[in-house]
């Protein structure tokens, strides 16, 4: 690695026992790892959608908000564990040096979630790259969709363009996929 500040780690899942979707980020940016927070960054839409979505307001507290997205059924996490990266943008990330989540414990630990959405098509990359060709095929059975990015990055869609489109999450917490 060139430098140990381009070596970025993820955080723990944040995901209760009866979580029914998981949303994956590739790897936080470095705002939101400075911050310890997911989706740290003021221009990122992952929360405000999340306002719309599910009422959780992005000014209540980062430890109240992860708690009111856990009680909707919603588990956050990253599909890397760690990785070199020498900014925040995903294009950035060397692949050589990933390491990914281990997604086979944590899907053994929560049975019930069925559906998993990306955050943007490097998640969806790293996990099918990564992780799917080593699950268990009982646990490849899950409903998979990648979603467009809420990173600020990614302006090739509006807001309500984004937000249309994440809608789906709302819909799949109750629905048997």
């Amino acid at each position: 690695m060139s430098e140990m500040n381009d070596y970025a780690r993820s955080f723990p899942p944040s995901a209760s026992r009866h979580a029914r979707v998981l949303v994956l980020g590739s790897m936080p940016g470095r705002r939101s790892l400075a911050a310890q927070e997911y989706y740290a960054h003021p221009r990122n839409a992952f929360w405000p959608i999340m306002q719309e979505l599910f009422g959780i307001s992005r000014g209540d507290s980062y430890a109240r908000r992860l708690t009111l997205l856990r009680q909707q059924k919603v588990a956050l996490w990253d599909v890397l564990q760690s990785c070199e990266r020498p900014g925040s943008l995903d294009t950035e990330i060397v692949e050589a040096s990933i390491v990914p989540n281990d997604f086979q414990t944590f899907l053994q630990r929560h049975s019930g979630i069925h559906t998993i959405f990306f955050n943007g098509g490097k998640a969806e990359h790293a996990f099918l790259k990564h992780v799917w060709p080593r699950l268990p095929r009982e646990l490849s059975e899950l409903h998979m969709q990648r979603l467009p990015s809420t990173s600020p990055a990614h302006a090739a869609r509006t807001f309500a363009e984004k937000l249309e489109q994440w809608r789906v999450v709302a819909e799949a917490i109750n629905s048997a996929v």
